[in-house]
């Protein structure tokens, strides 16, 4: 399982470079938009850039990830945040235990990426976005090859259980917005 897991260093993940190409703020704020969300969980938080900045804006900040000097960097920067070794296919947490689940260039990376969106979709109260890469070649990412098309993901949102979204294309990353339909 994670066999595509990150292998860089922490220090990679938090250039100022990378923090700029990925827009956190925005990113956050497009999450944050039109909704009320006091809890979230970071599927593949890596060392918590994002999990930082959704905790700066008051959230409750929870986070999985596969690989254990990932975790000890999250819990470093974000001491108040619950930090939990799992993976996206299997999230350690009963259903529906967050108001937002954010995926941050994880699911092209998952084993599975059908079964994770189920898993986040299960987890979840009210929204997941998930960023990641478009589909076309960029002097930085993963190649193509490991991208998903557009059409794959729309198909997967449908088939995990998600009625509508938004896109929202950014400079480098495209995020999808997905609105999760209350639980019976």
């Amino acid at each position: 399982m994670a066999e595509k897991k990150f292998a860089g260093k922490v220090r990679d993940l938090r250039s100022s470079r990378r923090v700029n190409r990925l827009e956190v703020q925005h990113v956050v704020d497009l999450c944050l938009e039109n909704t009320s969300i006091q809890s979230m969980l970071d599927v593949g938080t890596g060392s918590g850039l994002f999990a930082e900045v959704f905790s700066g804006n008051g959230i409750k900040v929870s986070g999985v990830d596969a690989n254990q000097e990932m975790l000890t960097a999250s819990r470093d920067y974000v001491p108040d945040g619950d930090f939990r070794k799992g993976i996206a296919e299997l999230l350690p947490y009963p259903d529906p235990s967050f108001d937002l689940i954010f995926l941050g260039l994880v699911l092209h990376e998952t084993d599975d990426p059908l079964k994770a969106l189920k898993e986040t979709l299960r987890v979840s109260r009210k929204r997941v976005c998930i960023l990641e890469w478009p589909y076309r070649s960029q002097l930085f990412g993963p190649p193509l090859a490991h991208r998903l098309k557009p059409e794959g993901l729309e198909e997967m949102f449908h088939s995990a259980g998600f009625g509508n979204w938004q896109t929202s294309e950014l400079t480098a990353t495209i995020l999808y917005r997905l609105n999760v339909l209350p639980k019976e």
